[in-house]
């Protein structure tokens, strides 16, 4: 009797069951059943309450401090592999650890090749993940790795918002070229913050290379942490003359008090996805979800049908 490949599974970790089930919603398959248990010292051991035997499951799981979020995610995928799971698909909405992709000192790690060895060595078959801090992170594993672009969800969401003098800005130097591609992409002008930093997530001085007066500037970036550039580069360009400020980040880390930041500044709104759960609401804060995007994907990963697609730059 011919082997046919069963519906995949989707399994979600805890710190991301919120896109997971928006993710399976729109894949048209229930979450699958996942219990947890915690010992009185903080040990956590994940368990599949179903079958997965000989076939595909797709493990939804953001990687953003603290550790155990990505120890969760390396424990189900070796519990999946020791479950004999046929394929076993990482989906990363957020790859963590990835700003330490390169030596830029001496006796520093590279975090994201070690990241990249954990999942391999725990028994990931795939990797699924969306804007990655840097590209090169995809050459970081053996396994295949799908890395989606956030572009494809707020590339229409600007088109909507129809701004007259519309121009791309990048917070700083390293996200020029994405920067770029939106701008091409939206036929309008660019700008680059060049900034130094006293140490890391503190700023002390922001120049602007390009011109945003009379401008409706929106910064371009993967990730928004302590929102500290954000607020000083809308700050800046409000200086030199831009009509509004309005800021676009992939994944909102959001750490300490950088909501009230972003409220209290002169940003018009931040647009993020849900990528990583949002601590805090805002007015300020629009979330447009990615889940159809990571569901969509999924279904063609699963039918081994191109994504090319899903790529608008």
């Amino acid at each position: 009797m011919p082997f046919t490949e069963p519906e995949p599974k989707i399994f979600a970790c805890r710190q991301s069951v919120e896109i997971a089930e928006k993710i399976a919603e729109a894949y048209g398959e229930p979450l699958g059943k996942v219990s947890v248990a915690t010992f009185s010292d903080g040990e956590f051991q994940p368990s599949f309450e179903e079958s997965i035997r000989g076939g595909r499951v797709f493990l939804i799981g953001s990687t953003f401090p603290n550790s155990d979020n990505l120890m969760e995610l390396l424990l189900m995928i070796d519990a999946a592999k020791r479950a004999s799971a046929r394929h076993i698909t990482a989906v990363m909405p957020y790859f963590g650890w990835a700003r330490q992709d390169r030596k830029d000192k001496p006796r520093v790690p590279i975090a994201a090749k070690m990241v990249a060895n954990l999942l391999q060595a725990a028994g990931a078959t795939r990797i699924i993940t969306m804007d990655l801090h840097a590209d090169q992170i995809q050459g970081f594993f053996e396994k295949p790795v799908d890395h989606l672009f956030a572009s494809t969800l707020f590339l229409p969401y600007l088109k909507k918002m129809n701004l007259e003098n519309l121009s791309i800005a990048s917070p700083d130097m390293g996200g020029s070229k994405r920067a770029y591609a939106y701008s091409k992409f939206l036929e309008c002008d660019v700008v680059v913050c060049y900034k130094q930093r006293k140490k890391a997530n503190v700023i002390s001085h922001m120049e602007l290379i390009g011109e945003v007066t009379g401008k409706d500037v929106v910064l371009v970036d993967d990730m928004v942490d302590t929102a500290g550039t954000l607020v000083k580069a809308a700050e800046v360009m409000m200086e030199k003359g831009a009509t509004s400020v309005r800021a676009i980040c992939t994944h909102p880390l959001l750490s300490g008090n950088a909501t009230q930041r972003i409220e209290d500044s002169l940003l018009a709104e931040l647009i993020v996805t849900d990528s990583i759960p949002l601590k805090y609401p805002s007015s300020k804060i629009k979330v447009v979800s990615a889940a159809e995007l990571f569901a969509d994907v999924m279904k063609r990963v699963h039918s081994n049908t191109s994504i090319s697609s899903k790529f608008l730059m």
